[in-house]
């Protein structure tokens, strides 16, 4: 499998790029900046992007959503941020942005299939009201993308609109927590992690 992390924009976004092999179709994750970056990984292992998938709606996560001419995978609770400026927070700290592709909406448990790829959706609000996690069911069952979620040793903003500290702290629990010990964590920004050393050093979660 191919995997890889692109760190973008000033907001430091991890982009994950996921592919079966080389000549493959791709899925991108959180395309938030610097679409040059993002394509030259892209082009070095001659893949077919096919679609996209945003972790929530803030517009450090779907800056380059446009860019792809792809359908654009969100949940159903932040399809509103992809289209109005104010949610996604753009109008604010950079040029007004409207996600223009075609929008599909996700919900709880579903899965999301490509090639030999296959993530299961786990909605996880708090940071937004559609913010998800991805957990990867094949080809490797020791992945979870946590968006803006769960960080290593830090948790997700709720200060900003759409922010729940109790749904936070509820999605974090109920929905990661019950995970394995030994699943690693790839997060919207910042290095990995496990569920492991998140429930033993968290301190937002004690």
């Amino acid at each position: 499998m191919i995997f890889k992390t692109i760190c973008v924009g000033p907001m430091q976004v991890n982009c994950y790029v996921l592919a079966c092999a080389e000549n493959s179709p791709a899925l991108i994750i959180d395309p938030g900046d610097e679409y040059d970056l993002i394509k030259a990984v892209i082009d070095r292992y001659k893949l077919k992007p096919a679609l996209v998938i945003n972790t929530h709606g803030h517009y450090d996560h779907i800056g380059c959503d446009n860019n792809f001419d792809l359908p654009v995978y969100v949940h159903s609770g932040d399809k509103t941020m992809l289209e109005q400026a104010e949610l996604n927070l753009s109008a604010f700290f950079s040029e007004p942005l409207k996600v223009n592709s075609e929008i599909r909406l996700l919900k709880d448990k579903q899965l999301i299939k490509l090639d030999c790829i296959e993530l299961e959706v786990l909605h996880t609000p708090g940071h937004t009201t559609g913010g998800i996690s991805l957990l990867m069911k094949k080809p490797e069952r020791n992945i979870l993308f946590t968006g803006d979620t769960l960080f290593c040793q830090s948790v997700g903003r709720t200060d900003m609109p759409g922010g729940n500290q109790p749904a936070l702290k509820k999605s974090i629990q109920e929905k990661l927590m019950v995970l394995p010990d030994d699943l690693i964590i790839y997060p919207g920004h910042g290095k990995p992690s496990t569920i492991g050393e998140e429930r033993m050093h968290n301190p937002f979660l004690s």
